[in-house]
Formats: structure tokens, sequence, C-alpha cells
């Protein structure tokens, strides 16, 4: 039987509800789909395997899965847009669910690992880019009482809240240091994952809980600036937190086609940095072209198996599963103290 799995992020949701989004939003990102093609493609979490997709319950299978869904907010959206956006998203998501009693609904940290042993399917919600909170910090609140689990405070460009790594210069806003606090109180977790290295570096000098990188990998072994610095790393370590190992082929290898050698190479640097209780799986699937070697969740066994061989049965299923679930339970314990 596979291992069980946390995934820390995927584009599923957001990929679907596209299809069905209204045209506001579409006029103001310009796009009419979120990826080519998908105009032929099923729109539910059920059937998407069937087509292109990434993420589906046929390409889960047998595999005990807990999955973070993302909903991403397109950077060219204003803030009080961004409210509506999500509002759209977590909705039909809500639909998708409602017609998917197997699939548990996760609230708290700590109901993931029961979930999995199991050998049932969980679903996660967070946010990328949560501009929105711009428009209203009290939804940092609203929403962590509504079962949004963690969220990022930027995309890729300069935003109401921090800046990803478009603006390389600019920090964290005013308004995005009330969201953090705001955060923390509320027991949402703090995603770091696309800030640029100013705005990491503020992060770390206020945040008093720990943060994740929720799909992020090495940037002494891929330079591109999605990755983490080593001290970036480090700090994410020392505060107990966890980085998903992303998939985008982008971040795996400077150019060519990825290897599971390749891959392997974050794994092995981050592990020589004292990694082995902090590495995860944060795939970006449904957000990114993948290597063949984890083409999608139904290639999860065969990506298990390489793991296994790789680095062993212990390190396979703590990347996997474990770290994740000892993060969120911690975080769980931490926050009612």
């Amino acid at each position: 039987m596979p291992y069980p799995v946390v995934d820390l992020h995927c584009d599923t949701i957001d990929r679907l509800a596209w299809q069905k989004l209204p045209a506001e939003f579409k006029m103001a990102t310009g796009e009419d789909y979120y990826f080519p093609g998908d105009s032929e493609s099923p729109s539910t979490i059920r059937d998407l395997a069937r087509n292109h997709g990434h993420v589906s319950l046929e390409g889960i299978g047998g595999t005990p899965w807990a999955q973070c869904f993302a909903c991403y907010v397109p950077d060219a959206l204003t803030p009080e847009q961004s409210l509506r956006f999500l509002e759209f998203v977590q909705s039909y998501l809500s639909e998708q669910l409602a017609a998917l009693p197997q699939v548990h609904e996760i609230r708290s940290g700590n109901e993931i690992r029961p979930v999995l042993e199991e050998g049932g399917v969980a679903c996660i919600r967070t946010i990328e880019n949560a501009r929105l909170f711009a428009h209203d910090p009290a939804l940092v609140e609203q929403l962590a009482r509504s079962g949004v689990l963690m969220a990022s405070l930027s995309w890729n460009a300069q935003g109401p809240l921090a800046s990803g790594h478009d603006v390389e210069d600019a920090d964290v806003t005013p308004i995005g240091l009330e969201v953090m606090r705001r955060m923390e109180q509320a027991g949402m977790v703090l995603d770091v994952s696309h800030l640029n290295d100013v705005c990491f570096a503020t992060v770390a000098r206020v945040a008093e809980r720990p943060f994740i990188a929720s799909h992020s990998n090495s940037r002494a072994v891929c330079r591109h600036p999605r990755n983490l610095t080593d001290a970036q790393f480090a700090e994410i370590r020392d505060r107990g937190g966890i980085v998903g190992l992303n998939y985008c082929c982008d971040f795996v290898r400077d150019d060519g086609a990825p290897t599971f050698d390749d891959f392997s190479r974050h794994i092995d640097h981050f592990l020589e940095l004292g990694g082995e209780d902090v590495l995860a799986l944060g795939s970006d699937f449904d957000g990114c072209d993948t290597p063949t070697f984890i083409a999608d969740a139904r290639t999860m066994p065969s990506f298990q198996r390489l793991l296994t061989d790789r680095f062993g049965e212990k390190l396979a299923k703590k990347i996997c599963y474990e770290n994740a679930c000892a993060f969120f339970e911690r975080w769980e314990q931490e926050g009612k103290r």
C-alpha cells in the first residue's frame, strides 16, 4: 500500500473553478481559462484525471491523501475584487465537497492524521496571495473560523501586503504586518513561499510563531529566486516549520528536463542542513509543468518507490506525510498555550 500523502499546495480548485468564473474576473486577468485546452476538461475533482489535470479522486486512487487546495488570487485583482474571487472559488469548492461525502474537510491540524490512518482523503483550505486581507484585516479571523488553515501574503508582484520576486526591494507593508499579527493570533499558518528576500527577512524578524514554505526548493541547487536560500531554510528549520518540495520543472533544475536525480539533489542539500524533520511535499500540481517521474497524482506510488529506494522508508514517510502531520499538530498545540 502506498504511504499516505500530505500535499501542502496545488492550484486545482482555481483551475476547475475558472471554467465557470464570472466575466469580471476573466476580464481583469485577461484569461478565459486557467490553462490552454481547459475548455474541454471536466470541471469536477472526481473527473479531472481523465484529461490533462494533475489532481482528482481518480488520480489519487487508493493512496490516503490530505490535499491543501489553495485559492490562488491573481495579482491583477484589487483587494475588494480578491474577496469576491475567493468567495466564488470557495463556494465552488464547497459544492464539490457536498457531492463527495468520502472527502473529509479539515478544519484543524489535529484532524489530518486520523483521516490518513483510516485510509481516507482530506481537503485543507488555503489561500495563495491573500491580498483580500488589505480590504479588511478582520477577514483573517473570519476565514480562520471558516477553516482556512494557511495563507501567503503575496504572489509574484508587489502587492498591498507584501511583494514577490518581481520587485526585489519592496518590503512587507504596514497592513501586511497587521495581517501577520492577526494570522498568528487566529491560528492561520503563514506561508512564505512567494515572498521576496526582503519580505522574508522582515517575516523572520517579526514573526512569533513558526511559518512554512509550502512549495519551494533549494536555491543552492536551482538558482530560481522562488527557491529558498540556505539561510532561509535554516530559519524555517529553527522555528519548527516545514518546507514543501515543489515539483515544478523550473524550480528543480536550471535548464533541461529534470530527472529524479535532480529532484534528489534538493533533498540531499536540505538534509545536509539538518532538514530531516523539515521536508514535506508541496507539489504545485495544476499550477506548473511537472517532471515525468511525478507527472500527476497517479504517479505517486512510483514516486514513493523512488524516494524509498534512494532515501529509505523512514525518511520517505517523513517527507510524504509524517513531518507535515507533526507540524500541524504542533501548531494546534502551541496555539492553545
